[in-house]
């Protein structure tokens, strides 16, 4: 039974184990993904920003460099157009003045352009060109140089050419500067007929903004889609789990109360095999006593009257307790610990022994009775017939298990005023207790101490009981310590502690 017992206890947690999800651990999780996906739509947000940032510069750029390349190649092709119809006279200074007007107008129109010139270099001066007019002037020598005012018109790419012109001319390639991270500052170098005069100046501002603005938009709807997605599924697995999980406490709990119902009646079972075993183990000495009674009565006379009475009476009071103990098979430990108890333990020593062990006169030739008592003793609030019910199947074991012919058995009390404990020594000069009883069984007690535990080599139904129930009534329900330990050279010796007893 016992083992069944702590069976039912291990079994129910390994049903139990693989449903510890609570409904907390959802909220967790929850808000774990939550927090993740949050953190997942900055991170690509951010990630998608940089990308477009650097796209967007890349393209900027090329775009600004483009535009001023297929500005340049046009302004080339007019200058040299021009340079031979002025040879040959066969076009109009009007005529030229349109066209480069007409080149630059085209390029200014574009929101993206701020500023277009052309800047040249003759006789080591510089001259800025940003219409046909001034072209013309150029040709005919009247166009006023730069003089690096800063409120001069294209003061800004004149400034730009002049930082750069060293690497200009000595490269002869597109050069770009941006600043705001959007304005690119770009001069190409101006060669017609092969010939390095200056370059092409112009200011762009690509504005790409509206594609950027339509990639974060589709991608803002993606991750709210996403999100909600996530959201609806995440809100189904909570109202499943949080049913799974109010089912699983219903069954738990179901379980709960019938592994309660059932500890109930292992334990009703358990207190009911003891109480019969009790009995069993006591209707014996009851009929032993009663024999005595009867022997009591038939040698009853004058001269003996007193001290039969006397101990007819003890008799008497001991076999109520049995009947009594026969009522309840859990006994109100009033019955048994109360203040009202005045119990001298050594009296119920000598009664023992001289009116129940020694009594038997078949048994004198098999043992010996010595006792010790420490008359400074006091009195124990315990009932004199629990005190009974300990001692005998103690000394009694000592008999049947001494293991020889004859049997010196000593009984001794102390007391320690000090620390204000008793003790009782039950002791013998039999071959001791088998060493494996004295091993440690179950709940930290000796074997000897658990039912069903006997040296005998026949093992009746109700046998191992003496120790057992002494054990149970001293240590359960008194409160008392008791051991049992092997002597040297031979024999046994069981220890009785009582702490805290009081004088009365």
């Amino acid at each position: 039974m016992s083992q069944r017992k702590s069976k039912i206890p291990e079994e129910f947690k390994r049903t139990l184990s693989p449903y510890r999800f609570g409904i907390r651990h959802i909220i967790v999780i929850f808000m774990i993904l939550i927090s993740f996906q949050i953190f997942l739509i900055f991170f690509q947000k951010d990630t998608l920003s940089n990308f477009l940032k650097d796209t967007q510069s890349w393209f900027q750029k090329y775009y600004a460099e483009r535009l001023a390349l297929v500005t340049t190649t046009n302004a080339e092709l007019l200058f040299e157009q021009q340079q031979r119809l002025r040879a040959h006279q066969d076009t109009t200074e009007v005529s030229i003045a349109n066209s480069m007007n007409v080149i630059f107008k085209q390029q200014l129109i574009h929101r993206s352009v701020d500023d277009i010139c052309l800047i040249l270099m003759k006789n080591h001066q510089l001259y800025i060109i940003d219409s046909g007019q001034k072209l013309l002037g150029y040709f005919n020598g009247t166009l006023i140089p730069y003089d690096g005012g800063a409120t001069t018109e294209h003061h800004g790419g004149a400034q730009y050419f002049l930082s750069v012109s060293n690497e200009m001319r000595r490269s002869e390639k597109i050069l770009s500067s941006v600043s705001n991270q959007k304005t690119f500052d770009v001069i190409v170098p101006f060669v017609p007929d092969g010939e390095y005069i200056g370059v092409l100046y112009m200011r762009i501002t690509p504005d790409f903004s509206f594609l950027t603005s339509e990639i974060q938009s589709s991608f803002d709807k993606v991750s709210l889609i996403s999100s909600a997605l996530m959201l609806v599924g995440l809100l189904a697995i909570f109202v499943v789990s949080s049913n799974t999980v109010r089912e699983r406490n219903k069954v738990q709990e179901e379980l709960f109360i019938e592994h309660e119902q059932n500890l109930e009646k292992q334990i009703r079972l358990e207190k009911e095999s003891l109480f019969t075993k009790r009995i069993y183990h006591t209707h014996h000495k009851a009929e032993k006593i009663m024999g005595f009674i009867k022997d009591d009565v038939k040698k009853m006379n004058a001269r003996n009257l007193n001290e039969l009475k006397k101990r007819v009476h003890m008799y008497s009071n001991f076999i109520s307790r049995i009947i009594y103990d026969m009522k309840w098979y859990d006994q109100d430990i009033n019955t048994i610990v109360n203040p009202m108890f005045h119990t001298d333990v050594n009296s119920v020593i000598e009664f023992i022994v001289d009116n129940v062990f020694l009594r038997v006169s078949s048994k004198n030739e098999m043992f010996e009775l010595k006792i010790d008592l420490d008359r400074s003793l006091p009195f124990i609030r315990v009932n004199e017939f629990t005190v009974w019910e300990i001692l005998e199947p103690l000394i009694q074991n000592s008999i049947d298990h001494c293991g020889i012919n004859f049997v010196t058995i000593k009984i001794q009390t102390k007391y320690d005023c000090e620390d204000n404990i008793s003790y009782i020594y039950i002791s013998d000069n039999g071959i001791g207790i088998v060493p494996e009883l004295l091993e440690i069984g179950q709940k930290g007690v000796k074997k000897l101490f658990l039912e069903h535990e006997t040296t005998k080599k026949v093992i009746e139904s109700h046998s191992g009981y003496g120790c057992y129930i002494a054990h149970q009534l001293a240590v359960g329900k008194c409160g008392w310590q008791l051991d049992v330990e092997n002597l040297e050279p031979t024999g046994c010796r069981f220890t009785i502690v009582m702490r805290n007893t009081e004088v009365l």
